[in-house]
């Protein structure tokens, strides 16, 4: 089972879920498609079988890393210390997971971009732990608007994603000073970033109703 897994969450990693079949599943696998047909009614059920089995167990990593930081600091969270808790624990987890992990990095990147049928996917299995991680951001800043703080959001998960497809593109722009597939570096830069980000537009904000 996690032979046919694997298999697929790297065809379905590079080409999608209209781009595969049953039968390059089995094919990639070594046995006959009819063996896959046995576990999986159809191929949506196997794609929602991959997708699920490791969003487990980065939802359970990443609440635990919420809930202790929110633990630790209480009513003085800062908005960095939140996204570290949110982004650094998945970032780590794919570069200390090989490239099955990886793989399902680039799987929801796609699927986060797909509005026909991803939305529904990432709400089903992520709103918890992203409810979590807002819940926390708007105790670390209090005067800020909620319409800024889910932008705020909007903006660090497409940088996320983005990063999670590894599309090479950053390295053919840098000529090769950065890396696509460099999670660490990214690790070290992204929640200051997105953290500087917040509490530029959310000082706006508060300037504009003091004004």
């Amino acid at each position: 089972m996690e032979q046919i897994l694997d298999a697929a969450e790297y065809l379905f990693s590079k080409h999608g879920l209209y781009g595969v079949t049953l039968k390059d599943v089995a094919k990639r696998v070594g046995v006959h498609h009819t063996l896959l047909n046995y576990y999986f009614e159809d191929k949506q059920k196997l794609f929602d079988a991959v997708f699920a089995r490791r969003a487990v167990v980065t939802n359970e990593r990443r609440m635990k890393a919420l809930e202790a930081y929110d633990a630790e600091m209480g009513d003085n969270p800062t908005v960095e210390g939140a996204l570290r808790a949110f982004l650094d624990t998945d970032l780590d987890l794919y570069t200390e997971g090989g490239e099955g992990w990886k793989n399902y990095a680039a799987l929801g990147a796609l699927v986060a971009n797909t509005p026909e049928w991803g939305a529904a996917l990432m709400d089903e299995h992520f709103d918890p732990v992203v409810l979590r991680l807002i819940a926390i951001l708007r105790k670390a800043l209090p005067g800020c608007s909620e319409a800024d703080i889910f932008w705020g959001y909007h903006f660090v998960t497409g940088a996320l994603m983005l990063t999670l497809a590894r599309t090479g593109r950053i390295d053919k722009l840098s000529g090769g000073v950065c890396r696509s597939d460099d999670f660490m570096a990214v690790k070290e830069r992204m929640a200051s970033f997105m953290a500087a980000g917040f509490l530029q537009v959310c000082g706006k904000s508060a300037a504009k109703a003091g004004g």
